[in-house]
């Protein structure tokens, strides 16, 4: 018998015992890498049927080469097709192995974790602002001395100028850490025209430390320009944005005070949220919280960013929002807001 008549009958026996090998459907996919590496393995019944092709003449070749590939190429086939299919019946049998039964009552989510409560607060703010038509800004935390206080109408020698008070990088006359995020309004009066609503949330720099201070802290500048705003808008709207943070129970009041940048200026208090008024040890048995300062936008302002102070008025207030956290959360020392215990802040929520 010729050499390649016995290739021809080895590939027929070989075809039998693979159609053997394969009747049963149901072959998981270790059986099938089996089949592989019996049939098509470094030392698999059709690699060795290959290495017969090296004692054939050269006629014989081409003809026992083809038919020796064509067997390769359908037992490939198939051993893909039994893969895919015992892979498809593992995942079957796994998700009926581990069905969902939809009628178990769902465990209430465990909190992974907690926000920073000047973060908490800041949410909360920056909502009840969105709800009055305010649009959120940022600016320069280094910014120039113009920015700061030139334009704001602080005069040369005021004392927040002084290095007590300021945080000077370089040349003092020029580039400081801004002492407030008023510095906000100006520029965003210098880019936008009037009418305008903004509110300025942001940190802030100034030399000092105590159980109410520190020397990096965040505040919240608000201020609105527009035709013919006085201060009964001015107290319409810090009434509404107190209540909306502490309850619609609790009163404001303004106080005159002075700030360079209004005129006139004043304080707004809050009714104290722990006594109602009644007067503790919180409020200094006055039934009132100091909050931050306010006041019409003085002509001068309007006068460095290019307003006409005749045709337009506005009002701007300002306060600290980590005294807001302090009273919202009932914290007594502010440095608790900055030293990163994880046993302090693990308390707070995930959402305000």
């Amino acid at each position: 018998m010729s050499k390649l008549n016995e290739c021809v009958q080895r590939i027929e026996e070989i075809k039998s015992a693979f159609h053997e090998d394969t009747k049963d459907a149901s072959l998981n996919s270790r059986a099938v890498e089996d089949l592989k590496v019996k049939y098509l393995g470094r030392k698999g019944l059709v690699t060795a049927l290959m290495e017969t092709l090296k004692e054939m003449s050269k006629e014989d070749k081409p003809g026992a080469g083809k038919i020796i590939n064509e067997l390769r190429k359908g037992i490939e086939d198939k051993l893909e097709t039994l893969r895919a299919s015992a892979e498809e019946g593992a995942l079957d049998q796994s998700l009926a192995a581990q069905r969902l039964d939809v009628s178990l009552p769902v465990a209430a989510m465990q909190n992974k974790g907690s926000l920073h409560p000047v973060t908490l607060m800041r949410r909360i703010i920056l909502d009840a602002f969105r709800s009055l038509g305010f649009t959120v800004y940022d600016g320069p935390e280094v910014d120039l001395d113009f920015y700061n206080f030139g334009a704001l109408n602080f005069k040369d020698d005021h004392p927040a100028r002084d290095m007590q008070d300021t945080f000077f990088i370089g040349d003092r006359a020029k580039t400081i850490l801004r002492t407030h995020t008023s510095n906000i309004q100006i520029h965003a009066m210098m880019h936008e025209k009037p009418p305008l609503r903004v509110v300025a949330p942001g940190r802030t720099y100034r030399c000092d430390s105590d159980i109410t201070h520190t020397p990096m802290f965040h505040q919240v500048e608000g201020f609105i320009v527009d035709e013919n705003i006085d201060m009964g808008d001015m107290k319409g709207v810090i009434d509404q944005l107190l209540k909306a943070v502490f309850g619609q129970d609790l009163s404001t009041r303004l106080r005159p005070s002075f700030f360079p940048f209004v005129e006139p200026g004043a304080e707004f208090d809050l009714q104290c949220v722990s006594c109602r008024g009644k007067g503790c040890r919180i409020c200094k048995n006055t039934g009132w919280l100091e909050i931050g300062g306010l006041g019409m936008i003085h002509p001068n302002v309007f006068e460095a960013v290019g307003y006409d102070s005749e045709a337009y008025t506005g009002f701007a207030f300002g306060f600290g929002l980590d005294r807001i956290a302090m009273l919202r959360y009932g914290l007594s020392d502010l440095r608790q807001l900055f030293e990163g215990n994880q046993q302090f802040l693990g308390q707070f929520p995930t959402h305000p």
